[in-house]
């Protein structure tokens, strides 16, 4: 299983990086729309739609996220750009998310989860787009955030843990794999900062010296990656399934790969993009 999971990674990322770097636009806008499809099948499944819905929840994705990745600039009205989307989703990230995993809500009813997928999924699409406008290496940097999060937990969690974060939803996750996970990411963002200087975007700049808003941002992002993990954990736990979906083997579904960067994305294309 080991091997299996190492060599999926490895293609995946190899298949990532190359996308990244050498696809054009319209090229990264189709691998985006096709990824984030891919998701909301597992994440309308989560939810508890059938066959055809899950497809026709899916459809509505990839639309939204190619037009998500349309320019609007030089549409009346669209001043603000995609502010809107990543502002949407940090409100649902930083305000509803919380409340979800406290209150723990019945799936009662699919709508709840399929509207929060809405919010969830195209301003992840817009993020992935228009940070790799800004720049690959910005979007790559930015994921990797989570990812560091993700691996230094884990680690952190299987050295140390003894304090359960949220038992009922992932027995696994600890409060000192959460500290490993902060950790990592504070020597992640000093190093960014020492390589590349870091986003400096001007609603940051305040008697706080930039530099420590940096880390302390990225520190967030952190904060938000694991709650976007524990969301989709919730959503599978209700479900009855261990993983989102069998695409990826060794990994389980697209959206078990990106459950920490649906928050990680939009908020932070809200803070770095103008």
């Amino acid at each position: 299983m080991l091997k299996v999971r190492i060599l999926t990674a490895a293609t995946l990322l190899a298949g990532f990086l190359a996308a990244l770097f050498y696809l054009p636009r319209t090229g990264w806008i189709a691998v985006v729309a096709l990824a984030l499809s891919i998701a909301a099948w597992e994440w309308a499944g989560l939810s508890g739609l059938r066959l055809a819905g899950r497809a026709a929840y899916a459809l509505i994705i990839a639309v939204a996220a190619g037009w998500a990745g349309w320019d609007t600039s030089d549409i009346p009205g669209s001043a603000f750009g995609r502010s809107w989307l990543y502002a949407s989703a940090g409100v649902f990230w930083v305000v509803l998310a919380p409340l979800w995993l406290w209150e723990r809500p019945a799936f009662k009813f699919p709508l709840m989860p399929l509207a929060a997928g809405l919010v969830v999924l195209v301003p992840t699409a817009a993020a992935m787009i228009e940070l790799r406008d800004a720049g690959p290496v910005l979007l790559l940097g930015t994921m990797g955030i989570a990812w560091v999060s993700d691996i230094a937990a884990y680690f952190a969690g299987r050295r140390f843990g003894k304090h359960k974060l949220a038992p009922s939803i992932s027995p696994g996750k600890t409060w000192e794999g959460v500290l490993g996970a902060l950790a990592a990411v504070t020597a992640y963002a000093i190093g960014w900062l020492i390589v590349g200087g870091g986003p400096q975007p001007e609603a940051l700049r305040t008697g706080i010296p930039g530099s420590l808003w940096f880390v302390m941002l990225l520190q967030g992002f952190a904060v938000a990656g694991i709650a976007g993990d524990l969301l989709e954990s919730q959503m599978k736990r209700h479900a009855g399934v261990k993983d989102s979906g069998h695409l990826l083997p060794g990994h389980g579904g697209v959206l078990d790969r990106i459950d920490a960067l649906l928050p990680v994305l939009p908020l932070a294309a809200l803070a770095f993009l103008k």
